[in-house]
């Protein structure tokens, strides 16, 4: 073992000097991206079609070539399932990343390049632990083992040729080297199982019994496997089955509203939580500071940014701006090409700007997931802090959340219907309402108008649910599983009707 943890610590130092190096220079590091990419995607179909080999600035990529969604890349992406090449990227892509859906789709199938596996995912994966093991250096982090929460997965044959179709930690998972797939819990097998309530059941079972360092995944369905393997060992502190573990990296939702969760259920003075920013489309940031929330934006991973200001996302032909353009504290529509064959891809996330030197950002929502049914504007970082500050008021821990306008309607007012699952509900939830819309208005100046003197808006309506009911919802709509996440804002009512009429 102090062999193997002077080789680690070797790897990075390496690593931590290369990422100083992007933090110092980032707009150069960005650039030549941008020119690797530009010459990639020159030799594609996609790249003839809007004249790569002639691009030679930033600018003129802005000009020539559109701002694209799902919906714009699908034909490419069917293609590409059905066995063409060289359609988006320059070289082979056999492996798809199912994600969750568009309107009119149940599922998005991403394409991930080889160059995507080794130079962005995998390199994200060791960065993890690199900043952490930088941050800690008397870690015994490699010690033990990592709990992964994997996904599934399937092969689809076409032409004699196998297609990979699954989860993006399935796809990890399934590319991993034998080293590292040594140094993980549970096996592969149970991993990438597909029916996600027998796999939480065969995970605690499995993981139970081993030494686990560190926890990978999405709070939602961590928490659900760490009540099963506390109940199964009869404690009510993980730190007392695995008595080493370190450190949970977790990513997909705003970990806010689930701290004090965790916290609850792992009592240990050595825990850590590390946020990542990571999704089926590529891997952004990685939380690189102890005494801070925020996320350093990864430059060197084969993602060439751009950035729409939240103001503009509703425009028909929004124009972005550049890295060296964004400003500290406003909201941006991320905008991305990639090493996998996304070009100009508006993934749906926003995002605000901590830093600019080096570049730190905080996610604050989803483009298409906040209320503005009468011009409130509330997103999905004013809801979790304002929830998280009532709670904490309180002595409340919240589960699980959603919320939706509840529209002008003969003598209803206006208003905003929270639906709420508590883990620990607050003594009085009259004064818990109270104190959420207060926090809802000092978070936001649009909201606070639009509730003055109950003019437009009335106070929050909340609704406590029983246990286990979004666990229910989420089970009915077959959307069980580490991609699928509870939506917390909506700007339409399809969600909170469709839970409430469940409930009956």
């Amino acid at each position: 073992m102090p062999i193997l943890n002077s080789l680690f610590s070797w790897l990075i130092k390496k690593r931590i000097h290369q990422i100083e190096l992007f933090m110092k220079y980032p707009h150069e590091v960005q650039l030549e991206l941008f020119r690797n990419l530009m010459a990639s995607g020159a030799e594609t179909e996609w790249g003839e079609r809007f004249g790569y080999e002639d691009i030679t600035s930033p600018e003129e990529f802005r000009d020539r070539v559109p701002i694209s969604d799902y919906n714009k890349l699908k034909p490419y992406i069917e293609r590409l399932r059905n066995g063409e090449q060289n359609l988006l990227w320059n070289t082979e892509v056999k492996w798809f990343a199912k994600s969750s859906g568009t309107t009119s789709d149940k599922s998005k199938f991403i394409p991930v390049s080889n160059e995507a596996l080794e130079e962005c995912h995998y390199k994200a994966g060791k960065d993890m632990l690199s900043i952490f093991y930088n941050n800690h250096p008397d870690s015994t982090i490699f010690s033990g083992k990592g709990l992964a929460m994997g996904g599934s997965g399937s092969i689809t044959e076409v032409n004699n040729e196998s297609y990979y179709t699954g989860d993006l930690s399935a796809i990890l998972m399934q590319n991993l080297p034998i080293w590292a797939q040594a140094k993980k819990t549970p096996s592969r097998s149970i991993s990438l199982m597909d029916e996600w309530e027998s796999k939480i059941e065969k995970m605690a079972h499995a993981t139970l019994e081993h030494d686990v360092t560190s926890i990978s995944g999405v709070p939602s369905w961590t928490l659900v496997l760490i009540k099963r393997i506390l109940a199964l060992a009869g404690k009510d502190n993980l730190a007392e089955v695995w008595p080493n573990l370190e450190v949970f990296f977790h990513g997909g939702v705003n970990f806010d509203p689930y701290r004090s969760q965790f916290m609850q259920l792992i009592r240990s003075d050595k825990m850590s939580y590390m946020e990542t920013y990571n999704a089926s489309e590529g891997f952004f940031g990685i939380q690189d500071r102890t005494d801070s929330r925020d996320m350093l934006l990864m430059l060197d991973y084969g993602i060439y940014y751009e950035f729409i200001p939240f103001e503009n996302i509703e425009e028909e032909n929004p124009r972005t701006i550049l890295l060296h353009q964004v400003e500290i504290g406003k909201n941006y529509a991320i905008v991305i090409s990639t090493n996998g064959g996304l070009w100009r891809y508006l993934i749906g996330d926003t995002v605000k700007f901590t830093s600019t030197s080096p570049y730190r950002i905080q996610i604050t929502g989803r483009t298409r997931n906040f209320i503005n049914a009468f011009g409130e504007e509330l997103i999905i970082e004013n809801a979790d802090k304002a929830l998280t500050a009532a709670s904490e008021k309180h002595g409340a821990i919240v589960s699980e959340y959603t919320a939706a306008p509840i529209y002008f309607d003969g003598d209803k007012k206006a208003a905003h219907e929270w639906l709420i699952e508590f883990t620990k509900a607050p003594d009085d939830l009259e004064a818990f309402g109270h104190d959420l819309d207060d926090e809802l208005k000092s978070l936001n100046s649009d909201y606070e108008a639009k509730r003055y003197k109950d003019m437009v808006l009335q106070p929050p309506v909340i609704k406590v649910l029983p246990e286990h009911t979004f666990y229910n919802w989420l089970k009915k709509r077959e959307k069980l599983g580490g991609q699928h996440k509870v939506p917390r804002l909506s700007n339409d009512r399809e969600y909170v009707d469709d839970i409430l009429e469940m409930i009956g």
